[in-house]
C-alpha cells in the first residue's frame, strides 16, 4: 500500500495548501494579528493593490483570495513559502524538492514529530534543521537530546509537506487491523475509522469493500486507478456492513438488496460528505463509498486543465443571455466537475442559478440545488419543467437522460435561459447525432446550441520527482509509430516521476483533463438541420480550426504536465479518431 497510492483527486495542490495555512496559522502567531497579507505585503512579494484585486476577484466567485493569488500563478506556493520563512527570519525547507528519508523519518520518535509538526530536514556534523510549519513554536529538550553535542535549529515547511510526511509513519492497514481486533473495543467502528484516515490521506475517490470467500479486500481509486490497501477478516465485516448501515440510516436487515445512503463525517478536521451504496454478492454485501470532500468546492474554473484559449471560448459562451453547453465523455471524466467550476464563475448576486442533480455532490452558496427523487416522482424532467417557472438565469441538469429531458432543456435554451448539462458521449462530434437519436428535434438544437465540451482526466506526473527523457526523432518514432508525428524535431522530450514520498511513489500526483471544444457555427448550425453522422460534425468543426483532444494532450506531454502513457492510455490519435 505505501508504495502503491498517489495523492490527490483532481485537486491543485494549493487548494489542500491553503485550508491547511488556515488551520495551523494560530501556531504561528507572534502575539499580533498574522496573515498570510501581512507576510506578503511585509516582505516586498505582493503589493495591498494586488492583494486587493485578487480579493475581489475571490469574492466575485466565492472562491478564497490566496487560492486565487497561487492559481493565478503570481506567486507560486514554494515562493509564499520562503515568504513566511522570511517573515520569521528562517530558512525556508523545500521538502518536495528534498523530500525526507526513512532515515530522516526515524530520527525522532513519531509522537513528537506528531506533536510538533516537524521533520528532519539536514544533519551536518555541528548541527540539525528541523522543518515545521510552527517556526514561532521552540522545539523541546527531546531534540538536543537525540543529537547531543549539536544545535538544534528551525526551518519553515509549508502544511501540506508536513502532512505528507507525517503519513509515512502510518502502519499498514492489515497491521492496524490485526491490534485492532486483539483489543476489545468497538472494533467496527475503529476499522472504518483507520481506513477513512488512510483514504483522506491519500486522497481517494472511492473505498470499495469487497467480500469474498475468505476475507474482504479493502481497494481505494485513487487518480481513477484502483489500489489494493488491505485485507479484513470475514469475521467481523458483518459488524462493519452493519454499523455503515446504522450511519447512512438504511436498513440493517436488508441483506438481499442494493441500498443506497449517505453519511457526513469528520476526518482530520475536514468535512467529508460520502455516497454509500450496497449490492449483494454471492460472499456477501459489497459497499462501495464516494468520498466527496470539502475542499472540492474551492475548485476553480482555473484549475481544470484547459488552454487560455479553452477558457476564453467557454466563458463567450457561457456569458451569453440563452443557449446550451453540453459537456459529454464517459462516467468519471470530471464532467460535472467541469460545470461547477463554471457555474462558480458565473454566480453573482444578480443571477439565479438552479440546478437538478442526481445526487447533489457539492453545494455553493447562492446556488439553487434541487436533487432528484424518485420515490417522491421528481426526476429530472419534472424538476427542470419546475426550475424553468422559478425565473432562472442560468440552469444546470445533471444529466441528460431521456428525451423528454432533452425537450424541456432545448425549449429552456431558447427561451432566454443559459443551460449547462452533461451527456455521455464518446467525443465532441458525436454528442450531435446521439442527442438526435435520442429525440431531440435538429431545428431545435441547431438554434439553441452554443457549445460542446469533451473532455477525459489524465493523471499529472509528480512535480518533486519528474525528470525528463531524451531521445532522436528516429528512436522515438521505432517506439511509438502511431504518435511519433505528433512531436516535431530531431530529438523528443517526454517526461516521467521517479516516485517519492509526496506522491506515494507512484510517479503522478493529481489529475487534470483533456479537452476538444466544438463550438456552434452558423456553418454546424447548417449541418444539424440535416442531421449529419458524428464525421460530418468533425469535418466541420475541424474547417472551423477545432482540435482534437488528442492534440492538447500531446502539448502537455511536451510541457511535462502528464506522461506519454497517460495520454494513450486515454485519448486516441486523429487517423483512428476519424475512423471511428
Amino acid at each position: 500500500m505505501r508504495g502503491s497510492i498517489s495523492a490527490t483527486l483532481w485537486i491543485p495542490a494549493f487548494a489542500r495548501m491553503t485550508e491547511a495555512l488556515m488551520l495551523y496559522f494560530p501556531y504561528m502567531s507572534d502575539g499580533g494579528e498574522m496573515t498570510w497579507q501581512k507576510i506578503l505585503i511585509d516582505e516586498g512579494y505582493l503589493s495591498a493593490e494586488a492583494i486587493a484585486k485578487a480579493e475581489a476577484e475571490a469574492a466575485e466567485t466565492h472562491a478564497d483570495a490566496l487560492d486565487v493569488i497561487l492559481s493565478s500563478g503570481i506567486i507560486t506556493k514554494e515562493l509564499f513559502g520562503q515568504a513566511v520563512a522570511e517573515y520569521y527570519h528562517v530558512p525556508f525547507a523545500d521538502l518536495t524538492a528534498h523530500p525526507p528519508t526513512g532515515e530522516h523519518r526515524d530520527a525522532i520518535p513519531e509522537h513528537i514529530a506528531r506533536e510538533d509538526r516537524c521533520v528532519l530536514f539536514s544533519e551536518s556534523v555541528t548541527e540539525v534543521v528541523f522543518a515545521t510549519d510552527r517556526p514561532s513554536v521552540p522545539l523541546g529538550a527531546d531534540y538536543a537530546e537525540h543529537f547531543p553535542g549539536k544545535s538544534v535549529k528551525v526551518a519553515y515547511a509549508l502544511p501540506e509537506d508536513i502532512d505528507i510526511f507525517l503519513s509515512s509513519y502510518r502502519k499498514a492497514l492489515d497491521t492496524r487491523f490485526a491490534k485492532i481486533l486483539e483489543g476489545k473495543g468497538r472494533a467496527a467502528m475503529e476499522v472504518i475509522d483507520e481506513i477513512m484516515l488512510d483514504a483522506m490521506a491519500f486522497h481517494t475517490s472511492d473505498i470499495h469493500f469487497e467480500p469474498n470467500e475468505k476475507n474482504v479486500l479493502i481497494r481505494f481509486r485513487v487518480d481513477g486507478i484502483l489500489h489494493e490497501a488491505g485485507k479484513l477478516p470475514k469475521d467481523v465485516y458483518e459488524n462493519v456492513v452493519n454499523r455503515i448501515k446504522v450511519q447512512a440510516h438504511l436498513r440493517t436487515d436488508q441483506h438481499f438488496g442494493a441500498q443506497d445512503g449517505a453519511i457526513r463525517s469528520h476526518v482530520n478536521h475536514e468535512v467529508v460528505d460520502i455516497r454509500v451504496s450496497i449490492v449483494p454478492l454471492v460472499d456477501g454485501e459489497k459497499v462501495v463509498f464516494r468520498l466527496l470532500s470539502e475542499y472540492m468546492r474551492r475548485f476553480q474554473l482555473s484549475d481544470l486543465g484547459l488552454s487560455p484559449a479553452f477558457q476564453r471560448q467557454l466563458m463567450a459562451s457561457s456569458q451569453k443571455p440563452f443557449g446550451m453547453i453540453m459537456v459529454v465523455g464517459p462516467t468519471g471524466s470530471g464532467k460535472t466537475t467541469s460545470l461547477y467550476a463554471a457555474v462558480k464563475t458565473l454566480n453573482h448576486s444578480d443571477v439565479n442559478i438552479s440546478t437538478i442533480e442526481d445526487p447533489v455532490e457539492y453545494k455553493i452558496a447562492g446556488v439553487n440545488h434541487i436533487q432528484v427523487n424518485t420515490q417522491t416522482q421528481l426526476t429530472f424532467a419534472k424538476g427542470l419543467r419546475s426550475i424553468v417557472r422559478q425565473d432562472p438565469d442560468i440552469i444546470l441538469v445533471g444529466e441528460i437522460r431521456d428525451q423528454e429531458t432533452v425537450d424541456i432543456a432545448l425549449n429552456a435554451a431558447l427561451t432566454g435561459h443559459m443551460l449547462l448539462s452533461t451527456f455521455h458521449a464518446n467525443d465532441a462530434a458525436s454528442a450531435i447525432p446521439r442527442l438526435m437519436d435520442m429525440g431531440a428535434e435538429p431545428f431545435l438544437l441547431s438554434s439553441a446550441l452554443e457549445l460542446i465540451i469533451a473532455q477525459r482526466l489524465v493523471r499529472k506526473i509528480c512535480a518533486a520527482c519528474r525528470y525528463s527523457v531524451e531521445k532522436s526523432h528516429e528512436e522515438f518514432a521505432k517506439e511509438h509509430p502511431s504518435v511519433a508525428p505528433y512531436f516535431p524535431g530531431e530529438t523528443v522530450t517526454h517526461y516521467l516521476g521517479k516516485g517519492c514520498t509526496a506522491c506515494g511513489n507512484t510517479g503522478y500526483k493529481g489529475r487534470m483533463g483533456l479537452f476538444e471544444l466544438i463550438p456552434a457555427t452558423q456553418a454546424l448550425r447548417e449541418c444539424i438541420m440535416r442531421k449529419p453522422s458524428a464525421m460530418e460534425v468533425l469535418s466541420i468543426a475541424q474547417k472551423a480550426g477545432m482540435r482534437p483532444m488528442f492534440f492538447d494532450g500531446v502539448e502537455k506531454v511536451m510541457n511535462g504536465v502528464t506522461s506519454l502513457d497517460e495520454l494513450l492510455r486515454t485519448a486516441t490519435p486523429p487517423e483512428a479518431y476519424a475512423q471511428s
